[in-house]
């Protein structure tokens, strides 16, 4: 019996093969379904189009999730399956599903069940990620948890990751633990330096297509989805990164909201040995020789379902109001929201002609600023990342977003500010 989780339903002719072995294959998967499902003994999708379940959007973890609630209940352990919700909310966090409907509920009370979990895994992963049980929420596996498991499969094999968290021995999870902290610093210095590489060839053979590809054999396969998605962020376009060996290449695409990458590539299976994903993620395998044929494909799809499209980086802003009318009164109500994530983001506000009573450059090169903002009598602590080279004058219009900050054992609210200009 061969059980999938988050891949099979593309896999038609590995089932076939499979089959012709003599196994039985179980599917669970969330990703888009080929027009003829793989013949498995079950493929578990809510995106089948035959599908009679309400909610679409599980992720992977998700579906997963949904079969062994069916198994407990089959076998009379109604309610055991909650000890597992802390594993659903690292998944579906980690995985970008939209955090609303069913999603949003998993993730809530698989929270919950994370910061008390007994999982010696988790409670040293934890640690070496310099957080506290008790006081995770959704940004804590976004931005700390999440990348440390995953590094194991970029880098190298993704067993470490599941040892970590099958483990009782705190040594082993101590161990392991560290192992993935040095895995995601490697992450992290490799997509930083081709990322650079990336950019900087975009930039001399030109930008500003429709739709960009960067192919080599120097870019390690673990790190060509976050350099893509870097990519996608930065040009704003669907962009895809190119790991050629040989005889065989394979891709990683990211896209924006305006283009589905995944019905561009279903345009171009002929060209495909095997493809795969969501419409603004997705993943090819493809002969190396058919690779600007491709590329050209790819761009008069992008140019023809992208005309018109204004392809520069916006801003969605909930509410414009003015500075002076924030309190943490605004916090609670925001906070009544969570979790947040893809489809639930933070709320975005606007506030006007705001005045610059302090500003400084901090971080190791002066990367970001932190600022105290005045309006009327109310003083705002501000901190803008990445924003360290933007010309600062007595006034602004800031776009910022609410958070809380931990300052030596205390809680204080503040400004986080993506964006702003002179007012």
């Amino acid at each position: 019996l061969v059980v999938t989780v988050d891949c099979g339903i593309g896999g038609v002719s590995e089932v076939e093969q499979g089959r012709k072995l003599g196994l039985d294959i179980v599917i669970t998967d969330h990703h888009v379904v080929p027009d003829q499902p793989p013949s498995a003994l079950a493929a578990i999708d809510p995106k089948r189009r035959d599908s009679g379940y309400p909610f679409s959007e599980l992720a992977g973890v998700g579906v997963a999730f949904k079969l062994l609630q069916a198994l407990f209940g089959a076998t009379h352990r109604d309610g055991e399956w909650d000890g597992f919700l802390d594993l659903v909310a690292l998944g579906t966090v980690a995985d970008m599903a939209p955090v609303e409907g069913e999603n949003r509920y998993l993730v809530k009370r698989g929270l919950e069940v994370l910061n008390r979990s007994q999982r010696v895994g988790l409670q040293e992963l934890v640690l070496c990620a310099g957080l506290e049980m008790g006081k995770l929420n959704e940004e804590s596996i976004s931005y700390m948890l999440g990348p440390r498991l995953n590094a194991s499969g970029r880098m190298a094999h993704a067993v470490t990751s599941y040892e970590l968290l099958a483990t009782s021995s705190r040594t082993q999870a101590r161990q392991l633990a560290a192992a993935l902290e040095s895995s995601n610093s490697e992450r992290q210095r490799l997509s930083t330096e081709f990322f650079a590489k990336a950019k900087e060839r975009l930039l001399l053979e030109g930008a500003d297509l429709p739709l960009l590809m960067v192919s080599g054999s120097d870019c390690p396969a673990g790190v060509v989805g976050v350099v893509a998605g870097k990519l996608a962020d930065v040009f704003y376009r669907p962009a895809i990164v190119l790991q050629s060996d040989g005889e065989v290449a394979r891709g990683s695409a990211r896209s924006i909201p305006e283009f589905d990458i995944f019905a561009a590539l279903a345009e171009c299976q002929d060209l495909l040995s095997r493809f795969g994903g969501h419409r603004q993620a997705a993943g090819f395998v493809m002969p190396s020789a058919d690779v600007d044929r491709l590329e050209d494909r790819l761009l008069e799809i992008a140019a023809r379902e992208l005309v018109g499209v204004d392809l520069r980086p916006a801003i969605t802003i909930d509410a414009d109001i003015p500075l002076s009318t924030l309190s943490g009164e605004t916090y609670k109500l925001v906070s009544a929201l969570a979790p947040f994530g893809q489809a639930n983001q933070v709320p975005t506000f606007l506030s006007r002609n705001v005045k610059v009573v302090d500003s400084r450059k901090v971080g190791s090169d002066g990367d970001h600023l932190k600022l105290k903002l005045r309006d009327g009598r109310v003083v705002w602590d501000a901190i803008a990342f990445d924003l360290g080279d933007r010309k600062l004058s007595s006034h602004l219009d800031i776009v910022y977003k609410l958070e809380k900050e931990d300052w030596s054992g205390r809680q204080l609210l503040r400004l986080n500010i993506i964006d702003f200009v002179p007012s």
